[in-house]
């Protein structure tokens, strides 16, 4: 089970390395919405999401020469930008395992930073046998992108900086496809702000974690068709979903066009470029999907990775 000294431990180990992303608002979201939101913009964070928090602590929990062997990850994107940014800074290699269809800024920033992509059919074939495969013939250690205690305890880092700089928070809203950030952050509020609730934010066509929690075990879908590219996974992490189904008050579900407008809102009044996967709280809570009138609600912007092409396309898709 992940525990809040966990997350400290983490917090130290990111001092210096992660940025300490800001918490934006808006008069006129706020009208929109009905209540106080707290915007945590972890689309500003090193490589563009809040992945690296999570990979960071990863690596630096592994010893030396565990990382001059090298590490494996899959990941649609966001963690895969991570996983190679920690591990440049760590002089480790990295292998990344990406979808063939992954996002041209999330594959090119992944390069950039100096891994190999291997990349794969996300409708046909299966990422994490792909992963595991690779690691056994090269002796790389695997950083999973959700399920693992030292992946959630970096992700639940950006949680707690934002219940220090909002410590009146009454909901917190998290967008959610393996649920590690989801996981951590929950673990985080019910030390810091135990009256809080949480919430986890899906697209429609990928509500597996929703399903799971009704029907109180872990559920598969079918690869959900999403612009939330992030949030595609079909079923939630082993180790993530007994934590959710703890801590977690429920899951939302936002439509494509709802993420759309809500990008598109954050785009145009506040100057912030938000991805679809990360622009999912924001959808939910400007949507009222629940009851937040008059309260104060945090949502975490988990990302800022977005296709400028793709951007195009979704804001002239009205």
């Amino acid at each position: 089970m992940l525990r809040f000294d966990d997350v400290l431990a983490a917090k130290e180990r990111l001092r210096g390395a992660a940025h300490r992303t800001p918490v934006m608002t808006s008069r006129q979201f706020n009208e929109a919405a009905g209540c106080e939101v707290y915007f945590k913009c972890e689309n500003l964070q090193r490589a563009g999401a809040f992945k690296f928090r999570g990979a960071y602590n990863a690596l630096a929990s592994l010893d030396e020469e565990t990382r001059r062997r090298g590490v494996i990850a899959y990941s649609s994107g966001n963690h895969a930008q991570a996983v190679a940014l920690a591990a440049k800074l760590f002089c480790a290699p990295a292998v990344l395992v990406m979808p063939q269809d992954a996002p041209k800024a999330k594959a090119a920033a992944t390069r950039d930073y100096g891994a190999e992509i291997v990349f794969y059919d996300r409708y046909t074939e299966n990422r994490a046998g792909i992963g595991a495969r690779i690691a056994a013939e090269r002796g790389l250690t695997m950083i999973p992108p959700y399920d693992d205690y030292r992946v959630m305890a970096g992700q639940a880092t950006a949680a707690v900086e934002l219940i220090e700089d909002v410590p009146e928070l009454d909901d917190l809203l998290v967008p959610t496809s393996g649920s590690g950030l989801l996981a951590g952050s929950a673990v985080a509020v019910r030390t810091l702000r135990p009256g809080a609730r949480v919430y986890g934010v899906e697209p429609e066509e990928g509500n597996d974690t929703l399903l799971s929690l009704r029907r109180g075990e872990r559920i598969t879908i079918e690869v959900p068709r999403t612009i939330a590219d992030g949030l595609q996974v079909t079923t939630p992490g082993e180790l993530t979903f007994p934590i959710v189904r703890e801590l977690v008050e429920d899951i939302l579900l936002v439509s494509d066009r709802e993420i759309i407008d809500a990008m598109r809102f954050m785009l145009e009044r506040m100057k912030i470029v938000v991805e679809p996967s990360g622009a999912v709280g924001a959808a939910a809570v400007r949507n009222r999907k629940t009851d937040f009138a008059g309260r104060r609600v945090g949502v975490i912007l988990s990302g800022g990775n977005v296709d400028m092409e793709k951007l195009s396309a979704y804001l002239k898709s009205d």
